[in-house]
C-alpha cells in the first residue's frame, strides 16, 4: 500500500469514528480534498465530542435540524433518527421534535407580524403597538388564529417524551442553525433556557451543532461533479 493510501485510509477510520458514517460523496472527497475531509470531520465532530450533552441528545438534535423545513435532508435524517433510537430515544422524542420542527413557521410568521404591526402603527391612526407582542397584536387582529398557534404549540407533547429543557436546547438549535437564522426566536428560548436552569456549555453545544449542516452543500457538488466525468 502507498503512502497516499494509508493516508487516505487514516482518513477514513478518523471520519467514520467522527461522524459514525461513510458515504459515496466522502469517497469523492477523500480523493480530491483528502486534507479537507480530515479537517471536516474533526471540525464537525468537536462540538458532539466535548460537550455536555448526552449522545440520545445530540442526535435528536440532529433530527431537527435534518428534519426542519429549512433544511429537508432526508439521508442525514434517516442515519441520525436511527442512530437516536439506537443510542435511547423513545418514540414519544422522535416525535415531540417533529412536533417541534413544525414551530419553525409560527416563530417566522409572528416575525412577519412584528413588522406589519410597526409599520401599520406609523402609518394609518390605530393604537401604538410599540409596547406588544407580535402574538397580543395577532391576538387583537385574529383571535380564532392565535388560539390555534397557541394550542399547536402548547398541546400535544407527549408526557413520556422531551422534557421542558430538552424542548428549548432543540428550539435553539432550530433557530440558531443558518438554514432558518432567526435571532429574536433564538434570544427567547435562550432566555427560557436560562431561566430553566440550562447551562451555557449545554446552550453553546446546541447551536455548535447546527454549524457543519453546510456540508450537505459540498456533498452536493461532490456527487455532481462524479457524473461529469
Amino acid at each position: 500500500m502507498s503512502e497516499q493510501d494509508l493516508m487516505r485510509d487514516q482518513i477514513r477510520n478518523e471520519f467514520e469514528r467522527e461522524r459514525g458514517y461513510w458515504r459515496p460523496w466522502n469517497d469523492t472527497l477523500l480523493r480530491e480534498r483528502p486534507h479537507f475531509l480530515q479537517n471536516y470531520a474533526r471540525y464537525a465532530g468537536h462540538p458532539a465530542r466535548t460537550g455536555p450533552l448526552s449522545e440520545r441528545m445530540i442526535e435528536l438534535i440532529y433530527v431537527g435540524l435534518d428534519a426542519s423545513s429549512s433544511h429537508l435532508f432526508e439521508a442525514g435524517l434517516r442515519v441520525h433518527m436511527e442512530k437516536a433510537l439506537k443510542v435511547g430515544a423513545s418514540r414519544q422524542d422522535i416525535f415531540d421534535v417533529l412536533h417541534l420542527v413544525a414551530g419553525q413557521g409560527i416563530e417566522c410568521t409572528l416575525k412577519g407580524i412584528e413588522i406589519l404591526a410597526e409599520e401599520i402603527s406609523q402609518t394609518q391612526d390605530v393604537k401604538n403597538v410599540s409596547g406588544e407582542s407580535a402574538f397580543d397584536w395577532l391576538a387583537w387582529n385574529d383571535p380564532s388564529y392565535a388560539e390555534l398557534t397557541h394550542s399547536l404549540m402548547s398541546d400535544g407533547f407527549s408526557t413520556e417524551g422531551l422534557s421542558p429543557a430538552e424542548r428549548c436546547l432543540v428550539q435553539i438549535a432550530l433557530h440558531a442553525c443558518f438554514t432558518a437564522f432567526n435571532p429574536k426566536a433564538l434570544r427567547e428560548h435562550i432566555r427560557k433556557g436560562i431561566e430553566i436552569g440550562l447551562s451555557s456549555a449545554q446552550t453553546l453545544q446546541s447551536i455548535q451543532l447546527g454549524a457543519h449542516l453546510s456540508v450537505h452543500g459540498t456533498a452536493l457538488g461532490a456527487q455532481v461533479f462524479e457524473t461529469l466525468n
